[in-house]
């Protein structure tokens, strides 16, 4: 596209780092991310809307079923999508929907019971935010402060759990024990990119109705792969993603020094 790199950074062998690998990514695959953002974004319409009818009538037992119904259709989409993104992250080829088509059609129901716990848990972060709204008086700062905390540890959880339902097979169990560990010994960086994620939503509730605009262009899909980026090393040093993968999919394997690897993928 030729929008971020004005020549080749590029070393002979390995990939870029830091910020250039940021823009490499964007620069490469950016268009693939936009659409498969549209179609995850279709994928969260119904629990969007179950959440609104919940939030409009002030019942919980709205919300419930809104968040378990719109989980089933969630969920596929986002384990899709974040499939894309750790294909982008670990240099594999893309094609974006012929990817996106076959994540689905492979694993959509492993990603059922996962999509119906994340939407109750943002349903519920939506109704406990909602409840700040109509109370008569503000909060505590002390109450604020508890609530992000919450979502914070929350998402920190999340956003190792589903990393590893994408790239292995485990049980649930092992998966949650992972999670607990791996926050553990990289909390500083698990707890920054869970920031990144849970400031933007809270942004958008603030900004309501004219943050609308922004989640088809960017909200699906930006800040996963932003966030995951950032998290993307300690990832694949602790569960040996690319080791892994690269063993069972040989095909898979970037060479950094040809060239013609980094063709449009979709």
């Amino acid at each position: 596209m030729g929008l971020f790199f004005a020549e080749d950074k590029r070393p002979q062998k390995g990939r870029l780092s830091g910020f250039d690998r940021y823009r490499e990514i964007l620069e490469r695959d950016v268009m693939s991310f936009f659409l498969a953002g549209l179609v995850t974004l279709a994928g969260f319409l119904p629990f969007g809307a179950g959440v609104f009818c919940a939030v409009a009538t002030s019942s919980v037992l709205v919300l419930i079923p809104a968040c378990v119904l719109g989980g089933l259709f969630a969920g596929p989409a986002l384990y899709a999508l974040l499939d894309l993104i750790f294909r982008t992250l670990r240099d594999a080829p893309v094609n974006w929907w012929e990817n996106y088509r076959t994540a689905i059609r492979k694993n959509w129901r492993q990603a059922l019971l996962p999509g119906v716990v994340l939407c109750l848990y943002l349903g519920f972060a939506v109704f406990a935010g909602m409840l700040f709204w109509w109370a008569e008086q503000m909060p505590s700062a002390g109450t604020i402060a508890l609530f992000l905390a919450s979502l914070l540890l929350g998402t920190m959880l999340l956003g190792t759990y589903w990393p590893q339902l994408v790239l292995f097979q485990q049980s649930g169990v092992q998966r949650l024990r992972n999670c607990v560990l791996f926050c553990v010994k990289y909390f500083w960086h698990t707890l920054r990119s869970a920031a990144i994620l849970v400031a933007f939503w809270v942004l958008v509730a603030l900004l309501l109705p004219w943050s609308l605009a922004v989640i088809p262009l960017i909200g699906m899909w930006y800040f996963p792969f932003l966030a995951n980026l950032l998290l993307y090393n300690d990832l694949n040093e602790a569960f040996r993603i690319e080791e892994q993968i690269w063993a069972a999919f040989p095909e898979q394997r970037p060479v950094y020094d040809d060239e013609e690897r980094f063709k449009e993928g979709g």
